[in-house]
């Protein structure tokens, strides 16, 4: 190993050299250098060199030749004179390409890697691009952005259309199922036929482009209006007469190329929805695509598109979600989509989401046509900068239809729970309580009984008409509110009630005689549930309510009754200590030997929780004596079955 490190080493005197007889480093920092690079050829001659080891190798070169690149410039400048290249100058660049190439051997399946690989051969403008690329095609043959990237650099970079266009049919051949390879590929070739077209129409032999640009109108006025000029240049050019012959072979041509770019559009699409029928992303990339440019006979395609896509797709959601929406893209306009959509538009798209009903009546076709209409309302009323749900007349009309549509779904029978929700919110948000209250009524009391978001609703809505009234709400009030929340809480189980719990504890928090009878509830649930393990634990809630409300005194009467229960849940445990933990940090001798016991009766069933054991022990380090922690540390060595899984005291 050695012996190759010297070797590489000594490959590099004749950088070194130049460095220092050109005055860029000095004889102190080519010694550091050399240095440096000492520890990363080791580092890659190890037996299993990491990918980190070549990507710090590759860092420091390219920092160091930065630094180089600095230096060369700046003695170039007090010289006053022009430098020439010479071997320093292409040593760096050569140095990180090797390791590059050492890396991707290393690590052939590492596709990252690859790409920084290509990426700086792209950057340094490196001819060793070709080689790569092949490479990588080789090893990742299955990986369509490998061929999108090399069809990308023969367009762009190497501007060969036919390199480039063999490369996208060979990536097809490979990955056929590819959605991104059959875009990019139709894009491309669009790409290419558009630049012939400006290049004529540059050579003065046709005019326009296959794209559609909003500048074309603006260009045309500010043509008009400087007529004179146009005219001018008309005339050094040798005020020759053009014929109407050579109009129309001018035209006639144009034509080729639009005909061109539709047969080319219409053989590629038909290729790809043969590949992959089933995508309906990809038909819709190709019609935006279409709506793109500017070709003779689009709409006919368009048609055609829209034709195959109610075949295929006419049974999904997302088709008539989609064409709906299409319906409010002007396209006339100039932005991607108009911010707001006129009421001709929204009574198209209403009318598609209505036929989508015909053919799919389902929850979810209910739930895209009110998130539509939903959005409409919220985004108009953001442009006007007005209150939400404003008497304007289109938001009046979208409100008044967006309820209908949820009263649709009840009577088809596709309301979900969150369908219900959603109606019961828009009359709230409407100010429409009593309409609120009613329907919220009548779904916990039909088929969302045990619909524990709804009767949350259900229970706020209530809190808000009774509150509504009288700030202070009457006993009957406070009893009709109690009566049904105990009728949900005693249905469902603790860890699906957690919202319906704390909205309980606070609203009765000042109430002692429903707080009674709420903790009496939830006894009897723990009891038949048990304490949770994890996530929202009852019995913890309901002692810091009472801790807030009533002191420490209540709150350990009221963990005594939890901590009685057959199964308290190590979080309650966790909860009580920690409770008096914080009282006994300001020397109150009483709560840590009220930790204590709680540690002890939570280790009678839990004494396989290590983490358990490590508290206990670093609170006898914090707040006890060497004796009673070494006493913990002992039994926790001795309970547990994986005795080395404890800290050691040093480590605590």
């Amino acid at each position: 190993m050695a012996d190759v490190v010297q070797y590489r080493l000594e490959r590099m005197v004749n950088e070194l050299d130049d460095l220092e007889r050109r005055g860029v480093f000095s004889r102190r920092e080519i010694a550091e250098i050399v240095k440096q690079r000492r520890k990363f050829e080791y580092r890659l001659k190890r037996p299993s060199p990491l990918k980190q080891d070549y990507l710090a190798y590759i860092e420091y070169e390219k920092q160091l030749d930065s630094l180089r690149r600095l230096r060369k410039k700046s003695v170039a400048r007090e010289a006053k004179k022009k430098m020439k290249k010479s071997v320093s100058d292409f040593a760096g660049v050569s140095r990180i390409l090797e390791i590059y190439q050492l890396a991707v051997m290393r690590y052939k399946g590492d596709i990252d890697l690859w790409f920084r690989y290509l990426e700086f051969c792209r950057e340094r403008r490196n001819g060793r691009m070709k080689k790569v690329l092949a490479q990588v095609i080789r090893f990742h043959p299955k990986v369509p952005g490998v061929w999108i990237y090399a069809a990308a650099w023969e367009f762009d970079y190497n501007l060969n259309a036919t390199a480039a266009r063999a490369l996208m049919q060979s990536g097809l051949r490979v990955c056929p199922t590819s959605e991104d390879l059959w875009v990019e590929y139709i894009r491309m070739e669009l790409t290419y036929l558009n630049k012939l077209k400006a290049r004529k129409v540059a050579l003065g032999e046709d005019e326009g482009t296959l794209i559609n640009d909003c500048r074309d109108a603006d260009e045309k006025q500010w043509r008009e209006e400087n007529k004179d000029l146009f005219m001018s240049l008309d005339e050094e050019r040798g005020s020759r007469d053009v014929s109407n012959g050579q109009n129309e072979e001018s035209k006639k041509k144009s034509d080729m190329f639009q005909e061109q770019g539709l047969s080319i559009l219409h053989t590629i699409y038909s290729g790809a929805v043969e590949a992959i029928p089933s995508r309906f992303s990809l038909r819709t990339q190709f019609f935006e695509i279409l709506e793109g440019i500017n070709l003779a006979g689009s709409k006919e395609m368009q048609k055609e598109i829209l034709s195959d896509m109610k075949r295929d797709f006419s049974a999904e959601p997302e088709y008539w979600d989609w064409l709906a929406r299409l319906e409010t893209i002007d396209p006339e306009s100039t932005q991607e989509r108009s911010t707001d959509i006129v009421p001709s538009q929204l009574q198209k798209a209403v009318l598609v989401y209505e036929e989508a009903l015909k053919f799919l009546p389902s929850a979810v076709m209910f739930n895209l046509y009110t998130k539509f209409l939903m959005d409409d309302i919220v985004s108009r009323e953001k442009t006007k900068n007005s209150e939400p749900f404003s008497t304007s007349e289109h938001t009046v009309g979208s409100l008044s239809h967006l309820l209908m549509v949820y009263e649709k779904a009840e009577n088809m029978g596709c309301l979900t729970e969150d369908l219900a929700c959603q109606h019961v919110s828009l009359y709230l948000q409407l100010g429409r309580l009593d309409e609120a209250r009613k329907l919220a009524e009548k779904f916990c009391n039909g088929k969302f009984s045990g619909a524990v978001h709804l009767w949350l609703l259900r229970v706020s809505v209530e809190m808000k008409y009774v509150t509504r009234k009288c700030p202070s709400p009457s006993k009957a009030d406070l009893l009709s509110i109690f009566e049904l929340l105990r009728n949900i809480l005693t249905k469902v189980a603790i860890s699906e009630a957690e919202g319906l719990w704390l909205m309980a504890l606070k609203f009765f928090s000042n109430h002692k005689h429903f707080f009674d009878k709420l903790v009496d509830i939830s006894l009897v649930s723990l009891a038949k549930d048990g304490g949770s393990e994890n996530g929202f634990c009852l019995s913890s809630a309901i002692v810091n309510f009472v801790l807030q409300k009533d002191g420490i005194q209540s709150a350990r009467e009221m963990y005594k009754r939890f901590l009685a229960l057959p199964r308290p849940g190590l979080p309650m445990y966790k909860n009580c200590i920690e409770l008096e933990l914080n009282l006994a940090a300001i020397n109150d001798k009483d709560c840590l030997i009220n930790a204590r016991k709680l540690f002890e009766s939570a280790l009678t069933t839990y004494d396989q929780d290590i983490n358990l054991w490590q508290d206990y022990y670093s609170v006898e380090i914090k707040m006890g004596t060497s004796e009673t922690a070494a006493a913990v540390h002992w039994r926790a060595r001795k309970k547990l079955k994986d005795a080395a899984a404890l800290i050691s005291p040093a480590q605590l």
